[in-house]
């Protein structure tokens, strides 16, 4: 890289303007009942760290170090044919069962019960989802009660029974999950899951009023019913939600260009405003007393292309009956993330905080093995993959309120979004214990940008005079393709960002993004 190649932008909080207060849940994640996710990934008795329960104590330590704060739980496609009293009891006496939605065994060794455990162990809240494929209301009303409930009723002391006497507490409950997709088990128009929904939703509000209850959004944005989808919904069963989902993932061979790739993020802008803007008019239609918040709650890098593959030559072996068992946490979506990826996924954390007045939930899809920042092998040890820096630096930095500032940048072309800017930034900053982070991103594949970061407002009208740097890091390699594996777990990490300090102004600095680069910066005020 040679000085010319390097552009010049700013960075700067003057104006700057508030967006909200920075939503904890915005750092959650997503395990599902698929491939290794549970079982050889965060559950693995055999384990030499394994737990009293059976829980990896490795990838807990690693759960823990990302940063994570709320779990969606147990799907995902698997929850729409998914019976969630299997899951709970004496394992001895728990049923396996046949999983429609990855074509595998599922021996319920892990369910209600043992999350509940795990979440414990791993300070995270539960995100639960319920089955609206094969099941419904009145399965939702019982996992409810169990899980909630005082003891004294049936099922609340089925749980005690089961040696868990407290509630759980379970406050967020997502009703059922992609039903607009053809591929999802009892999947519906939106005209019957809005009557679902509203019945459902309902209910369980009459059970316990202080849930927040997530309504199934569209499951892309490709979907030929988004917006119309969220519109029918919303507007049938506003009164009881509190959320709509959002589900988007991104993979370099499913862009245009690697350039456009990197622009995701305007893929993921348009979504949100889309969806904002059905909740909004469904509100207005009731004349409503409040928002419904999007939970981001499946966002990601997902290599699409090799399960589609995988799908289709499962279907091609199994057009006649056959009695073949089928297989018990196989090796599924897997996907290796590259340096390129995970800058994209910096990107998109930017995104969402830049969005956090509306994007009050996210759950990053998955957690461990699965399209996952934790890989694992049975038996041996486990390691980060790329993408997991740039959420863990997010979910342990960005406290407080989020800000967006004013960029100057240099413009990319894509072939999907246009121009846009190579650069893109959220700052946040936390009055109470007078620390910030910025988070940066950039998008320009073949040129370095030199940016002047002023962030002097932050002084104004206090008795701070200088910002001191508590951590400032860099995402970025001259080999984008380069991953980390079980072989070389440390090939990818991060470097430290050269950032210098004006001599005359104690809050602006200076510093060097290089091309397709991702970097965050940690301070706080003396």
């Amino acid at each position: 890289m040679n000085d010319n190649e390097v552009k010049r932008g700013t960075i700067s909080l003057h104006g700057a303007q508030r967006i909200a207060d920075v939503p904890r849940r915005i750092f959650g994640s997503f395990i599902e009942h698929l491939g290794r996710s549970v079982y050889g990934g965060i559950y693995e008795p055999e384990h030499e760290t394994a737990d009293e329960h059976g829980f990896r104590g490795d990838v807990l330590d690693l759960v823990k170090e990302l940063g994570v704060t709320c779990v969606r739980y147990p799907g995902g496609n698997f929850v729409s044919n998914y019976r969630w009293q299997d899951g709970v009891g004496p394992k001895s006496q728990r049923p396996v069962r046949r999983d429609l939605a990855w074509h595998t065994t599922e021996p319920n060794q892990v369910g209600l019960d043992d999350f509940y455990h795990w979440s414990k162990a791993a300070g995270t809240e539960i995100m639960m989802a319920v089955n609206m494929g094969t099941q419904g209301l009145q399965s939702a009303l019982d996992e409810i009660e169990y899980a909630n409930g005082a003891p004294g009723t049936a099922l609340a002391d089925w749980r005690v029974a089961n040696g868990i006497r407290e509630p759980m507490d379970i406050r967020m409950w997502c009703i059922g999950n992609e039903m607009d997709g053809p591929w999802q088990v009892g999947h519906m128009s939106a005209e019957e899951y809005a009557v679902a929904v509203e019945r459902t939703a309902h209910a369980m509000k009459l059970a316990e009023p202080g849930l927040e209850l997530v309504a199934c959004g569209s499951s892309s944005a490709s979907m030929p019913t988004f917006g119309t989808w969220e519109r029918t919904v919303l507007t049938r069963a506003y009164d009881y939600l509190d959320f709509v989902s959002c589900h988007a993932y991104y993979f370099e061979r499913g862009a245009k260009s690697p350039q456009d790739f990197l622009a995701s993020g305007e893929n993921m802008k348009h979504f949100i405003a889309t969806v904002a803007a059905q909740a909004d008019d469904a509100k207005a239609a009731h004349q409503g007393d409040h928002d419904i918040a999007l939970s981001f709650d499946e966002w990601g890098v997902w290599y699409q292309d090799d399960w589609n593959r995988q799908e289709a030559e499962w279907k091609a072996q199994n057009r006649v009956l056959h009695n073949e068992p089928w297989p018990t946490a196989p090796h599924l979506l897997e996907d290796t993330y590259t340096v390129r990826d995970a800058v994209v996924e910096g990107a998109l954390m930017i995104e969402l905080l830049a969005h956090c007045d509306r994007v009050r939930s996210a759950s990053r899809a998955q957690l461990v093995n699965v399209i996952a920042p934790i890989m694992t092998q049975n038996g041996g040890p486990a390691w980060k993959q790329t993408v997991f820096y740039p959420f863990a630096f997010a979910a342990h930095h960005a406290v407080g309120d989020a800000f967006a500032p004013t960029i100057h940048s240099s413009q990319v072309h894509t072939e999907s979004y246009g121009d846009v800017d190579a650069v893109r930034a959220v700052v946040t900053f936390d009055q109470q214990t007078h620390s910030g982070c910025v988070l940066m991103v950039n998008r320009d594949m073949q040129q370095a940008t030199e940016l002047h970061l002023d962030l002097q407002d932050l002084l104004s009208n206090t008795q701070f005079t200088e910002i001191i740097a508590d951590e400032q890091v860099l995402l970025h390699d001259d080999d984008p393709y380069a991953t980390n594996t079980i072989e070389h777990p440390d090939r990818v990490k991060l470097r430290t960002l050269d950032i210098t300090a004006s001599a005359e102004h104690p809050a602006q600095f200076t510093v060097t993004l290089p091309e397709e680069s991702w970097a965050g910066f940690a301070f706080h005020l003396v």
